[in-house]
Formats: structure tokens, sequence, C-alpha cells
């Protein structure tokens, strides 16, 4: 989580408009995100037999529609070629464009079958479930703040044509990628691994410059942080492969950077455990403890979404640790709060 003055993917070259050929018959097209402090989501078009497949879409919000069209016309490709959108999960600013698409030239539409639930949840019309999880954190406090921000940009959302029953093989052209379930960012997220030519769509799941935010999601899971964690060791076990995120410049290699992701998270196990130590916390409560981002910003110093982030960033270590032994959990009056585990251990077995 980044609150807007901290370092992050929306800085740099790589998300000012264009297109970057970033592999034979691949290309890297940034599309701006209004607003959004990220700036822009990297969306890759194949070239393949006249045809073109994306990899994400981008948010219909904004000039993300004619953006695309430009850039395509750079490579001499119409929209009226674009045979399918490939979804790394459900958020707007990667599948939203992409019903857009299918409105106005046909485009299959293509989605992790692990998104189905939180699909669904929005398509109802059900508020933000995230923020029922406040009182569950002892963040209820946040809640009226929450609810004076503005509304974000209407966004519309529909049913997939077809919902990828991953692990599963996709051909594109002379391609196969490998779609396979890297739950965690969200409960459904998928990356596309095209072994053979060394390449790994990544979505959210591995960013080279942020760390991704988790179970930014209304349907949130019990163990998120466990989930991404085991996400980031199945994909590290695949060859070293170039990473194509969906945020951020495309010049790392996967297993260095999902390396560094899991060192980060190590650490800050290691600090959440250190925070509850002689305390009884809730999850706001550890979180006010921690630092924030690469400049060690406090929790006051977060925007309200951002404090959002963090206790939920906050409450999935918590629950980690919960799950290892090293801390014990207390939940009355729907509230948990965070205890040393007597005996208890850390990740690396120190008490």
């Amino acid at each position: 989580m980044t609150p807007p003055d901290a370092p992050r993917a929306g800085r740099g070259a790589w998300a000012d408009s264009g297109v970057e050929t970033v592999a034979p018959g691949v290309h890297r097209i940034p599309l701006p995100l209004p607003g959004d402090g990220l700036t822009a989501v990297n969306v890759y078009a194949l070239v393949h037999d006249g045809r073109v497949t994306l990899v994400d879409s981008g948010w219909s919000f904004g000039p993300g529609l004619d953006v695309l069209t430009d850039s395509l016309a750079r490579l001499d490709i119409d929209l009226g070629q674009l045979d399918r959108v490939l979804v790394t999960h459900f958020h707007r600013d990667h599948l939203t464009l992409a019903f857009r698409l299918r409105e106005l030239f046909g485009t299959r539409v293509l989605l992790g079958e692990g998104e189905r639930p939180s699909l669904e949840y929005v398509i109802a019309g059900h508020a933000d479930g995230q923020r029922s999880w406040l009182i569950r954190w002892g963040a209820e406090e946040l809640r009226a703040s929450l609810d004076a921000l503005p509304p974000a940009p209407d966004s519309r959302y529909e049913t997939p044509d077809e919902w990828i029953a991953a692990p599963a093989e996709m051909v594109v052209g002379e391609r196969r990628l490998r779609a396979i379930p890297t739950p965690g960012h969200t409960r459904g997220h998928l990356v596309f691994a095209d072994v053979d030519h060394g390449l790994l769509f990544s979505g959210d799941h591995v960013l080279p410059q942020i760390t991704p935010s988790i179970a930014v999601e209304s349907l949130r899971p019990e163990l998120p942080l466990g989930d991404f964690l085991s996400s980031l060791q199945l994909v590290r076990e695949l060859p070293d492969l170039h990473l194509l995120p969906a945020h951020g410049p495309a010049d790392r290699r996967s297993h260095g950077r999902i390396d560094e992701l899991m060192e980060h998270h190590r650490a800050r196990l290691a600090a959440t455990r250190e925070a509850v130590r002689g305390r009884s916390l809730t999850a706001l409560e550890a979180a006010r403890l921690l630092p924030w981002t690469r400049r060690e910003h406090t929790f006051v110093e977060l925007d309200v979404h951002n404090q959002l982030l963090a206790v939920a960033e906050t409450a999935a270590h918590l629950d980690v640790l919960v799950r290892d032994g090293a801390l014990a959990v207390d939940e009355t009056h729907d509230v948990r709060t965070y205890t040393l585990a007597p005996g208890g251990t850390d990740a690396h077995g120190h008490e």
C-alpha cells in the first residue's frame, strides 16, 4: 500500500503513453488511470495470426479506450482485430474496459473461476464488504471518514464470456500460456506463464517496484497473506522468467523480485510480532505502532483510504502469526485482539 507521496509504480517513464515491444509479438501498452495513485496499468498485446489477444484491458473510465486505439494503430492494428482479453483479476483497472471492447467489437472476455464469487457480489450491488471487517479489526472509528470519501467513478461490471478453470493451458497463436491460480492480492488472481518464451504476465501478483496490497476486495478470505506467500512460492518454482507486470516497468526477472517480496513479508511478520509483544492489540492498534512505506510514515500521516489498507495489511500479518503459533487471538464482541502466545515462536523458530 502506498500513500500519495511515497515512491510507487506510478512514477517513471514506463507510465508514458506509447508502445514497448518486450518480446517478439508482445507489446506493452500503458493505459492511464485518472485520479488513481498507480497512474497507469500495463496492457499486453499478443499479436498472432492476424489477431490480437490482450492480457488485461484497462479501466473503462477515462481516456483508456482512446489511448489503446492510438497505441494499437502504431502497430497497424485496429480494435476489430482483438480476439479476446485474458484478465488477471477482477479489479476495475484490469477488467472493465474489456466489457466496453466486447460491446463495441465482440471481443471475448475471460476471467479466472476463482473470481466468480467476488464479481457476482459486485454485480449484485452489494456495498464494499471490506468495511464490514472494520469491527473485527477494532477499526470502526474509520467508518465515518471512509463514508465521507467521494465515490469512485462508475465502472460497469458484467459476467465474462468464459471462466478460466485454472490451472489451465491457453493457446495463443504459437504460444502456450499456463494460467496459474495465485490468490493473495485477490482470491481468484491468475498469472499467465509463457515458459517456452521465458515470459511471465504477472498482473498484480508480482510487481517490480511496490508490494501488492493483500485482499483488497469485498469477500476477503480468512488467511489472504498465507495464500499470497504460498502463491509466490509456487511461481518461484517456475524457471526464472522475464517479469511483465501490470504496474511498473518490464525490466525485472521473476526470481529476484519474488525473493525480495518474500523477504519483505518475513521482516514485516517479525515487526508485527514485536509490536504485539507485552500487549493485547487489535489490528488497528498494531497498525498504529508500525511504520508504513519505504519512507516509514506513521499511521496518522496516511490518508483514510491508506489507513484502511494499512489495517487490512496488519490483520493479514497478525492472522499468519496466529496460524504459525507465534500469537494467540481472542474474539470477544466480534473484535479480534492479539497477544503473544505462551511459548510461541515466530516463523524462524525464535521465541
